[in-house]
């Protein structure tokens, strides 16, 4: 069996990592830090971190994350209703993107919608995409855009056992074509993942605290790294006093 192949030195990186939580204090912490260039979240991120009021929220945010790109969705079902939450989630700031789901909960496509706000100048960030026949039919109506990102589930396609690569190459490809559309990695599992993107092209990988943390293990030394494995193995059986 083949070694790990190493990975690249994190500097040379030419991914932008979206940092993905709603916990304002680690929004805060990642704005400070010059490896994070934006920022992404949505309704069920922010239920776990107990946010009950979203445009408190939403302006908090937006107050901590300077001018970087920040995401927030949309989460009515009813389109004309979506286009309204949509205008006032827009007048934030212009480094609002609104995340719009490709369809509504009855599978309907939000196509028409994104087309709409589009041609009205806002900037959109078309969430849940799951195959490239999503990503054919959104960019279509994304031509024109003066900024607008399109987010593939890699996480979740992978863990359907299914290898997210072909399809992420893919949609780059497809993507390209328009140089205002930007293709996002969406719920990376491991830091593979980061490398995998950047080798790739892809344009953002979204990153959660969880992953944040273990940024510092990126491009680590494996030597080094299967050491401090056994010291922390002694260390354990040592602190809890073991015997045999």
């Amino acid at each position: 069996m083949n070694e790990p192949t190493s990975a690249p030195d994190p500097a040379s990186l030419k991914i932008k990592i979206f940092a993905d939580g709603a916990e304002v204090d680690a929004i805060r912490a990642a704005a400070r830090l010059p490896h994070i260039a934006g920022f992404t979240t949505n309704p069920t991120l922010m239920r776990k971190a107990g946010v009950d009021n979203y445009e408190q929220f939403g302006r908090e945010v937006i107050s901590v994350v300077a001018n970087k790109p920040v995401s927030f969705e949309v989460f009515s079902d009813d389109f004309d209703e979506m286009a309204q939450q949509a205008k006032k989630l827009a007048s934030w700031g212009d480094n609002v993107y609104v995340k719009i789901p490709v369809t509504n909960t009855l599978g309907v496509p939000s196509t028409e919608l994104v087309r709409e706000l589009t041609n009205e100048g806002i900037r959109v960030n078309v969430t849940a995409v799951f195959t490239l026949d999503q990503v054919r039919t959104v960019t279509k109506v994304l031509e024109g855009t003066r900024g607008a990102y399109v987010s593939i589930f890699a996480g979740r396609i992978a863990d359907t056992g299914r290898d997210p690569l072909p399809l992420m190459i893919r949609a780059l490809e497809t993507i390209q074509v328009f140089p205002a559309i930007e293709l996002i990695w969406a719920s990376p599992r491991e830091l593979l993942n980061i490398a995998q993107a950047d080798e790739i092209g892809c344009d953002v990988i979204t990153v959660t605290s969880d992953l944040l943390a273990k940024l510092h293990l990126f491009g680590k030394d494996l030597d080094e790294f299967s050491l401090e494995t056994v010291q922390m193995f002694r260390r354990d059986a040592t602190t809890v006093g073991y015997s045999l």
